[in-house]
C-alpha cells in the first residue's frame, strides 16, 4: 500500500501569477488532482493512501493524515491559502514524523536485528513550492536545515529523518509571469538549483524545474511512474577493478560511475497475497553485544560493498533465498556489458562479522540469463560456508551447526525498545487526534460585572466616562477606572459561535452592512444583559449544502460516548441517516429464532414430506423484531362459550 504525500508550499510568495493567470498555488492544486488522474488509471492506486500537508506549523500544518478520508483530503487542497513563510524545513520534518508514527509500533525497522527488505512501507513526498528564499521566523536562510528536535519516540535510532522506502520529488514552479518568445527547449526535465534538490538527491528522488504547463504535464506522468515498491541501498565498489573482457577496451583507471551508486531495489508483491514475501535480512553494521546497554544508530540506507570478483553463484535445494531487481543504473549497465550471467559478485557490509572489517558475504550481483538486469540475490549471513553445512546436515551429518545463538541483543535493549513502541502508540493517538483541530475561537463574549450594578451606558456620568477612557477628561479615581479589568471575566457564551461582535469593519462585505448593522443595534439596545451574539438566532442552523453530508468530521469533534450499560447488546453504528441500524455481525440469533422442525407438517398431505426436496436444512422462522415483540401486550386465549344444551 503506498503511500503519496503532498508537501504544498503555502507561502506568500505562492500568490504570484503566472502568465496563464493563475497564481502558483492554483497551479499546485491543478497538479495534484491531475497526478491523482494519472494514477487512478493504475489498478493498483485502489491500495494508495494520500496524505496532504502544507507549510504552516504542526498540527495545524497537517491537514490529511493516516486516518483522513479522500474527500477530506480534497477539501483541505481546495481550502489551502498561501500565506504563510517559506519554511520548507520544519514542513520536511513534519512530513517524516507523519510517515514514521506507527514504524516503532509495527516493528517494521527491526533495530539491532537486521533490515528486512520484505517488510516495508513505501512511502513517496511530492513537494511543490515556487523555489523562493527560504524564510522562517529567526530571517532569511540559504540553506535547508531541517530542524534536529522532535516529539517522535525513537528517532534516535536512526541518523537521518527519513527511512530506507522513502523518497521525495519536488516540483519547482518556475513558469514566467510573462510569455517567452523563445521556443520551448525538448527533451528532458532540468534538475532545479534550488535548497530542496540536494534533499531529494540523498533520499533516492530528484528535483524537477517547470517552466511550462507541458513541462508539468510531464512531470507528473514521470512521477507516476516513479511508485514503485522498493527500498534504497548504497552500492560502493571494494578492491580492485576487473580485469577487462574480451573485445573490451583497456582497463579505465580511477574513480568510475559505477563504482558508487544510490539505486533501489525492487520488492515485488506475491502476486496472490499482494504482499511481498522474504526470508533473509540485509545484517546491521555492527555485532551484537549483549553488555551493550543501547543500539548504535542505523543510517537510513545500508552501506553495500560489492567485491569485483567473480564467484560462481551458490544455491542449495530446499534452502530459500531472496531476489530482488536493480534499478537501472551505472552499475547495472557496467555488469549487463560484461555478458557474464553465469559469474556473480559478492556483496558485504563493513562490521558487520566479530572480527573483520569487511564482514562476510551475505549475498551476491548477478546479471540474469536473459542479460535485461541485475538481481541482488539475499542469502543467509556467510552463505559460502552456511550451505554446505545446511546440504551436510541434510544429509544426515551432525553437530554441524548450533541449535542456539548465544548472541543477541542485551535486556535492557530489549525494555527499551518495548518501551519506545508504547511511547510511539500514544504519540501516534494524539498526533491523529490533533489533525483536522483548528485553534478554537471566541464566539460570543460575555462580561460578568464585579458587582449588580447597572451597566456603564446606564449611569448618569457615562459621558463623562467616555471622555476619560479617550483621553479627552480628567483620570477618574482608580475605583471608577475602566480600564481596570481585575474584576472582570471573559468567557465565550457558546463556542461553536463564529466571532461578529469586535472585527475590523473594512472585513465587512458591503453585502453584509446592513446585517452587521442590525446585530449591532441588538447589542448596544441590550447592553445590560452583557451579552453580544454573533449570530442572528437563524443562522445558528444554517448549514451549507456541501457541509450536510459530512458526518465523520461532526464525530470527530464528538465527544466520547459514554460505555452500553449492557454490553452484551449489539453495537450500535454510527451510520448518517439511520441512527437505528446494527451491527449485523454482532447480532445473537434469539432463542425465539428457532428451527422449526415437525410442528409445521401439520396440515400437508400425507405423502408431502415437511422437509425441502433433496433433504435441505430446515427453514428457518422469520423472527418479529424485537421492539415489536416487546411492545406487545400479552392475550390470554379465549375460551368457547358453552351451549345451551349444558344449561339445562
Amino acid at each position: 500500500m503506498p503511500v503519496l504525500l503532498f508537501l504544498i508550499d503555502t507561502s506568500a510568495s505562492m500568490n504570484q501569477r503566472s502568465h496563464l493567470g493563475t497564481s502558483y498555488l492554483d497551479i499546485a492544486k491543478g497538479a495534484v488532482e491531475t497526478f491523482l488522474k494519472l494514477r487512478s488509471r493504475d489498478p493498483a492506486s485502489r491500495g494508495d493512501r494520500y496524505m496532504l500537508v502544507s507549510f504552516e506549523e504542526a498540527p495545524a500544518g497537517i491537514k490529511a493524515g493516516w486516518k483522513e478520508s479522500h474527500a477530506t483530503f480534497m477539501t483541505e487542497l481546495r481550502n489551502l491559502q498561501a500565506v504563510g513563510l517559506t519554511s520548507i524545513g520544519q514542513s520536511l520534518r513534519t512530513a517524516f514524523d507523519l510517515l514514521n508514527l506507527n514504524r516503532l509500533v509495527s516493528g517494521i525497522d527491526n533495530y539491532g536485528q537486521g533490515r528486512n527488505p520484505f517488510f516495508l512501507e513505501p512511502a513517496i513526498i511530492v513537494a511543490i513550492t515556487d523555489g523562493s528564499k527560504l524564510t522562517s521566523s529567526s530571517g532569511v536562510q540559504d540553506e535547508l536545515h531541517l530542524p534536529l528536535t522532535t516529539p517522535l519516540p525513537g528517532s534516535e535510532l536512526t541518523k537521518e529523518p527519513f527511512r530506507w522506502d522513502q523518497r521525495l520529488f519536488s516540483l519547482v514552479l518556475r513558469i514566467p509571469g510573462h510569455t517567452s518568445p523563445d521556443p520551448e527547449p525538448i527533451g528532458g526535465v532540468p534538475l532545479d538549483p534550488s535548497p530542496i534538490t540536494p534533499m531529494c538527491e540523498v533520499t533516492g528522488g530528484r528535483s524537477y524545474s517547470v517552466f511550462s504547463q507541458r513541462m508539468l504535464n510531464q512531470c507528473l506522468e514521470s512521477l507516476v511512474q516513479k511508485i514503485q515498491s522498493g527500498v534504497v541501498i548504497n552500492f560502493e565498489k571494494t578492491g580492485p577493478d576487473p580485469p577487462p573482457t574480451e573485445g573490451k577496451g583497456e582497463m579505465k583507471y580511477g574513480p568510475q560511475s559505477w563504482h558508487s551508486c544510490h539505486k533501489m531495489i525492487y520488492v515485488r508483491p506475491n502476486p496472490k497475497t499482494g504482499v511481498p514475501v522474504g526470508h533473509w535480512p540485509i545484517p546491521e553494521s555492527f555485532w551484537p553485544d549483549q553488555n551493550s546497554p543501547t543500539l548504535p544508530p542505523r543510517a537510513a540506507h545500508p552501506q553495500v560493498k560489492f567485491s569485483c570478483v567473480d564467484s560462481e553463484p551458490m544455491v542449495v535445494d530446499k534452502v530459500p533465498f531472496d531476489k530482488y531487481e536493480l534499478e537501472p543504473s551505472p552499475l547495472t549497465q557496467y555488469i549487463l556489458e560484461r555478458k557474464s550471467p553465469h559469474s556473480c559478485w559478492q556483496v558485504f557490509v563493513c562490521n558487520s562479522a566479530k572480527y573483520g572489517e569487511l564482514g562476510q558475504p551475505f549475498g551476491y550481483l548477478k546479471a540474469s540469463t536473459a542479460l535485461n538486469c541485475v538481481n541482488l540475490f539475499v542469502m543467509p549471513y556467510n552463505y559460502s560456508v552456511v550451505l554446505p553445512l545446511l546440504a551436510l546436515r541434510m544429509m544426515g551429518a551432525p553437530n554441524l551447526l548450533a541449535d542456539n545463538m548465544e548472541y543477541g541483543l542485551s535486556y535492557s535493549v530489549v525494555s527499551y525498545l518495548k518501551k519506545l513502541s508504547q511511547q510511539a502508540k500514544i504519540e501516534a493517538d494524539r498526533v491523529c487526534a490533533s489533525v483536522g483541530k483548528k485553534a478554537a475561537l471566541e464566539g460570543g463574549i460575555k462580561l460578568r460585572c464585579r458587582s449588580s450594578a447597572l451597566s456603564l451606558a446606564h449611569r448618569k456620568d457615562f459621558t463623562q466616562l467616555l471622555h476619560s477612557i479617550m483621553g479627552d477628561g480628567p483620570a477618574l479615581p482608580m475605583e471608577a477606572n475602566t480600564k481596570e479589568f481585575a474584576g472582570f471575566q471573559l468567557a465565550a457564551l457558546n463556542k461553536a459561535l463564529k466571532p461578529q461582535g469586535l472585527r475590523n469593519p473594512y472585513d465587512i462585505p458591503r453585502s453584509h452592512l446592513l446585517d452587521q448593522l442590525s446585530r449591532m443595534r441588538r447589542n448596544l439596545l441590550h447592553a445590560s444583559i452583557c451579552i453580544l451574539k454573533g449570530q442572528d438566532q437563524d443562522q445558528l442552523h444554517s448549514v451549507p449544502i456541501a457541509q450536510m453530508g459530512n458526518y465523520q468530521d461532526f464525530l470527530k469533534h464528538c465527544p466520547s460516548p459514554l460505555r452500553e450499560a449492557d454490553p452484551d447488546q449489539p453495537k450500535r453504528l454510527h451510520t448518517f441517516g439511520n441512527p437505528f441500524k446494527l451491527d449485523k455481525k454482532a447480532m445473537m440469533v434469539d432463542e425465539a429464532d428457532e428451527f422449526v422442525t415437525g410442528t409445521q407438517g401439520k396440515g400437508k398431505r400425507p405423502g408431502e414430506s415437511s422437509s425441502p426436496a433433496g433433504g435441505g436444512a430446515p427453514k428457518r422462522r422469520r423472527c418479529m423484531s424485537p421492539l415489536l415483540r416487546l411492545g406487545r401486550a400479552y392475550t390470554p386465549p379465549k375460551t368457547p362459550p358453552r351451549s345451551k344444551s349444558f344449561r339445562n
